[in-house]
């Protein structure tokens, strides 16, 4: 099944309990954004997790701007929601889906098997007019057993080994816009640039029309990658890579990981080479 749900199959689902909608919105630079949002308007039912609240820990000298969370503290915020290991979750934001990709990852991190994004987000559920709501709601407590999937987390080490040529068998991948891999400009991080022996693909190019590609069109996108080889995707703090890591998992590649401190981590030790194409 596709990783990506539509608006029509998530209209006929509203009243089904076991289906969860996440509301995932958030915007850079303006922390408060995605919660008053949400009290805005959301899909019907939805509950809300913050990128930098629910789905990043702290920052730190090292990890990125957006490290992994205390798994412990998303457990709590996963049993507060009432969301439990059975459900099935569809999450979403403007339709981008950035951060909706960034809590799918989460959510495989920790072992969940039912979970989607809703294709289009909530731009396009607007263009058809269908229902909204202002409401906080309150579902009831659950109990949620993390079961980590370590398989598709990259740590620093092993990025540095494939920087030093160790890793052979491995493919990283960039997400970010060329300019910023090309070292042309860097408006965030300490030096403009990319990890050395990275390859350029930027997450948006997975995307028409505000919708995510789907499989035949995703694939012919990653034609040129090996899927034999694991895959390291990466970007500028480990949000933005997660739509290029569904999109590869739609393409049906079977060994994808992200490297959550991603380029703000690589950069937060001075030794490290990036390089440039100027």
């Amino acid at each position: 099944m596709s990783i990506f749900v539509e608006k029509e199959w998530v209209m006929n689902q509203l009243t089904n309990n076991n289906i969860i909608l996440v509301d995932c919105h958030f915007q850079l630079g303006n922390p408060t954004f995605g919660k008053n949002h949400f009290l805005k308007e959301h899909l019907p039912g939805a509950v809300f997790f913050d990128l930098e609240e629910d789905l990043s820990g702290p920052v730190q000298t090292h990890g990125g701007r957006h490290p992994l969370p205390d798994l412990h503290v998303f457990q709590e915020k996963l049993q507060q929601s009432g969301i439990s290991p059975s459900d099935t979750i569809v999450a979403y934001d403007d339709g981008l889906s950035p951060y909706a990709s960034r809590f799918y990852w989460m959510m495989k991190y920790v072992g969940h098997e039912k979970v989607y994004i809703l294709n289009g987000g909530l731009a396009d559920w607007k263009k058809s007019n269908l229902p909204l709501e202002k409401i906080e709601n309150q579902r009831e407590r659950s109990n949620y057993s993390l079961n980590i999937n370590p398989q598709i987390l990259a740590a620093y080490n092993e990025v540095k080994s494939f920087s030093l040529g160790q890793l052979s068998n491995s493919i990283l991948l960039d997400s970010r816009d060329e300019k910023r891999y090309k070292g042309i400009e860097e408006p965030i991080d300490r030096i403009a640039g990319h990890i050395p022996g990275s390859i350029n693909n930027f997450w948006m190019n997975g995307l028409s029309e505000g919708k995510f590609l789907l499989s035949e069109e995703q694939k012919e996108r990653f034609k040129h990658l090996d899927p034999n080889k694991e895959i390291i995707v990466y970007c500028g703090s480990g949000v933005t890579a997660a739509p290029n890591y569904v999109a590869l998992k739609e393409a049906g590649f079977p060994k994808v990981k992200v490297y959550i401190g991603s380029y703000s981590d690589w950069v937060s030790y001075p030794e490290n080479p990036v390089e440039k194409e100027t």
